[in-house]
């Protein structure tokens, strides 16, 4: 505009602003940014239209949609279960199982994934063996769910993606076999899972058999206490590790009913306090591993990770499947019983909190 002004006093003598704005609007129109203007904005028309702001797409099983619509109470269960944490076929019979043990309690199961990019609350009967036999399937946690949906990837969930992708679908219950937490040796590794800053942050109630007995249990539970995250142990005043009933750790908050998990989650509702709730659920006594096979178990996993250099996500199926080998598949057997354990109280506390809140 100045330049434009400028040439115009040189032969007139006089400056004129709105001609010198009209010769530059006629200049855009017909120079080749307006083009590159006008795709930006169609750009960020579309990115809009796919992602608007808080209705990202879900694809709900026709299962869960019944539920959703006819308000029946409904139970989240994880993926990476399927794709990390048992081998094949027994992942696909166990993922059934536990839907059943849901269905039988008289709720609705939604197993969650990301398939080719899209998220699904619920899988169909087809989906579930893709899933249990892809390839490359992605280990999603919070960093990871925008990755994996917009480059049109699959992947599992862990617990921390599974909670954000439940509260996103208004599912407030959620079964898993155990949490992830601080990892053996953490001092030096910072090797802490987003399970436990998701607990701090996003209100859905995790059933769980308490930390992944892998892990450095007591430094879990401590870090649980310190970001404000209230752990319900059920049943028992010793809290669980996994395969074992016994963490050595005294629970703090017992319930001894189902009413009194739904009595406390009504209540810290009503006080409006953030965050999730872990309820603790220790594995049937026929079920459970004596602590000192496990600790020899995890012991020797331990070392054969460090062997191969072993790292990050991978550290812990990695373990996981050493620990099974070491104790003659009993550890497997034993993550069957305690995640259907899990899915059972899970139903039976959705259904009591669907009744207190429809009171």
């Amino acid at each position: 505009l100045c330049f434009i002004n400028f040439i115009h006093f040189l032969f007139t003598g006089t400056a004129r602003l709105d001609w010198a704005l009209k010769i530059c609007v006629s200049f855009y129109l017909h120079s080749p940014w307006i083009h590159f203007h006008q795709r930006c904005y169609l750009m960020c028309e579309t990115q809009n239209e796919r992602f608007p702001l808080g209705q990202f797409p879900f694809i709900y099983s026709k299962e869960v949609e019944v539920a959703r619509r006819s308000d029946q109470p409904i139970v989240a269960l994880e993926s990476t279960i399927i794709t990390h944490g048992m081998p094949h076929p027994i992942n696909i019979e166990t993922a059934k199982a536990v839907e059943n043990v849901v269905r039988k309690e008289g709720c609705t199961p939604a197993t969650i994934a990301i398939i080719n990019g899209q998220i699904h609350i619920g899988l169909e009967a087809d989906e579930l063996p893709y899933l249990a036999s892809c390839n490359q399937v992605v280990k999603a946690s919070r960093a990871d769910v925008p990755f994996v949906v917009s480059r049109d990837l699959t992947a599992s969930t862990t617990v921390a993606a599974t909670m954000i992708l439940a509260r996103r679908a208004d599912i407030a219950i959620f079964a898993t076999g155990g949490i992830g937490g601080v990892h053996r040796g953490a001092a030096e590794s910072f090797d802490v899972s987003a399970d436990l800053t998701e607990l701090s942050r996003t209100p859905v109630t995790v059933v769980s058999a308490g930390a992944k007995a892998i892990l450095d249990v007591p430094a879990t539970f401590e870090m649980l206490e310190t970001l404000g995250v209230p752990v319900i142990n059920y049943g028992s005043d010793v809290l669980p590790a996994f395969w074992c009933r016994n963490s050595g750790i005294e629970a703090t908050l017992i319930a001894k009913t189902v009413e009194d998990i739904v009595d406390f989650l009504n209540t810290k509702r009503g006080l409006e306090l953030e965050g999730g709730t872990l309820v603790t659920n220790p594995i049937p006594e026929e079920d459970a591993i004596e602590n000192d096979i496990i600790d020899k178990a995890i012991e020797l996993a331990l070392k054969q990770a460090e062997t191969q250099g072993i790292k990050g996500k991978d550290v812990t199926p990695f373990l996981l499947k050493e620990v099974m080998e070491a104790t003659q598949q009993k550890a497997l057997q034993a993550n069957i019983a305690l995640i259907k354990n899990n899915a059972k109280l899970a139903a039976q506390i959705a259904i009591a909190d669907k009744k207190q809140k429809n009171r």
